[in-house]
């Protein structure tokens, strides 16, 4: 009988991205995209373009194109809030159990 010489034959995919260290930053790009998606989603059932969208906001439109852009990380809470606000949504944030 061969021995088995893969240590990840049998464990999951997050357990692999957590051994390699990469868990954290796949879950908050996962995040950024699903957000991004969602307020471009909502913004062309409206009809809003960017330019609009960034005056409703009250902000620039480099600043939401930041917001969209799903590999740009560096958005606040509160620009979220402002763009889900303006689209008629609104942004829930929760903690769960690491464990779920």
């Amino acid at each position: 009988m061969s021995q088995n010489l893969n240590p990840h034959l049998g464990s999951s995919f997050d357990d692999f991205l957590a051994e390699e260290g990469l868990l954290e930053v796949c879950e908050e790009q996962a995040i950024k995209e699903l957000l991004a998606e969602q307020i471009e989603r909502a913004m062309a059932e409206q009809g809003l373009t960017r330019t609009a969208m960034a005056a409703r906001m009250q902000t620039s439109r480099a600043a939401l194109n930041r917001l969209l852009d799903p590999n740009n990380s560096s958005v606040t809470l509160h620009t979220l809030q402002k763009a889900a606000q303006v689209v008629g949504k609104r942004l829930r944030l929760e903690l769960l159990d690491a464990a779920e």
